[in-house]
């Protein structure tokens, strides 16, 4: 049997045809292989994954963030780092959230070079970004946990990336973070006592910039910025101090009780600060008045602000006779004196002042 030219001419378009169709599907398959390994660096990586993270903290997209995997710290973590359990979660709101920006990759390497049978591989990851206007960076640590449908990574944090404010508040017990006015008694036991000074603690996100203050009709503590790039605890101390209208509300108090003593017209008002002792006789009432007031300056003690001994002045005016010759004269002279006080607050809000 023999072909003849017009069997060759479709023999060769198929073979053409075949070839053709082969390398489409060769390219295709490179195709598919070079996406997949592209998703597999960028989207489905380890910094593909933190920056999701970090996508919805700029995004205030607190539910994202909290939803994947290993962003929240599981009881284990806080007892391992010695933190309180069922922390209160008042802080992971969008409202509290300040601004990321610039968020940009900057090293994603493996833990460790070998991982056990059954081990799930580490990466340390970290990220550039502008927080709140200031360049910074942070680390994260996370693990493979397997994948999906047998080609694209998944990953989980390995650490929680959640911070845990662990705050104190001298002198009082409320403070404000980044516009949310907060009471550090509101989570303690129902029978705890109350104390002068207070503290709380607060799972909170990282990274952000937290501003804590206090501002009060009587105390003020001044805004402290506080930019939080590391998971687990973070230490703040908030010293509410008195403000004017505290100090001149006691300084008023103080100066009525002095006018109060000087009404007295003894050489020793009782129980007063100040005083004097004549040898001579007497003769006319002593009449008291204040010369010079103490000036209030207040610290915060263990329980109370406290007004160290401050130096004032009374004047008196009294007419003596000698004891020796029998001579009158007028004593009219200012007599030292030292005051100090301890002051605190009642819950209806009035100052109670004691003398030291």
């Amino acid at each position: 049997m023999s072909y003849g030219v017009g069997d060759a001419v479709p023999r060769g378009r198929y073979l053409r045809a075949v070839i053709a169709v082969c390398l489409v599907v060769v390219l295709l398959a490179a195709a598919l292989v070079a996406a997949i390994g592209s998703l597999n660096r960028d989207l489905y990586s380890a910094g593909g994954f933190v920056r999701q993270y970090l996508t919805a903290l700029a995004a205030h997209d607190t539910d994202t963030a909290l939803a994947l995997p290993g962003a929240e710290p599981t009881d284990a973590e806080l007892e391992a780092a010695g933190l309180p359990q069922d922390l209160p979660r008042t802080l992971l709101r969008p409202s509290v959230l300040g601004s990321i920006t610039d968020i940009e990759l900057v090293s994603d390497e493996p833990s460790s070079a070998a991982t056990g049978i059954g081990q799930k591989s580490q990466h340390t990851v970290v990220y550039d970004f502008t927080l709140d206007g200031a360049k910074t960076s942070m680390e994260f640590t996370v693990k493979r946990l397997g994948t999906v449908a047998g080609l694209f990574s998944t990953w989980g944090f390995a650490t929680s990336p959640l911070a845990v404010l662990q705050v104190t508040v001298l002198h009082d017990a409320g403070f404000t973070v980044n516009g949310l006015t907060l009471d550090t008694r509101a989570h303690a036991a129902a029978d705890a006592p109350a104390t002068f000074s207070n503290q709380g603690a607060y799972l909170a996100f990282a990274p952000t910039v937290y501003d804590v203050s206090h501002d009060s009709s009587l105390l003020t503590a001044p805004v402290q910025s506080v930019p939080v790039v590391t998971s687990g605890a973070t230490d703040i101390t908030v010293d509410a101090m008195p403000n004017d209208t505290f100090t001149e509300q006691v300084q008023t108090k103080l100066n009525e009780y002095l006018d109060e003593c000087a009404t007295q017209q003894v050489l020793q008002p009782s129980s007063c600060p100040f005083g004097i002792e004549i040898d001579d006789r007497v003769t006319s009432a002593p009449v008291w008045s204040i010369a010079e007031y103490p000036e209030v300056a207040l610290t915060g003690g263990d329980s109370s602000f406290d007004m160290p001994d401050t130096i004032g002045q009374a004047h008196i005016v009294v007419d003596v006779q000698s004891l020796y010759d029998g001579d009158r004269t007028t004593r009219d002279e200012d007599v030292p004196f030292s005051l100090g006080i301890s002051v605190t607050i009642q819950p209806d809000g009035a100052l109670a002042i004691q003398l030291r």
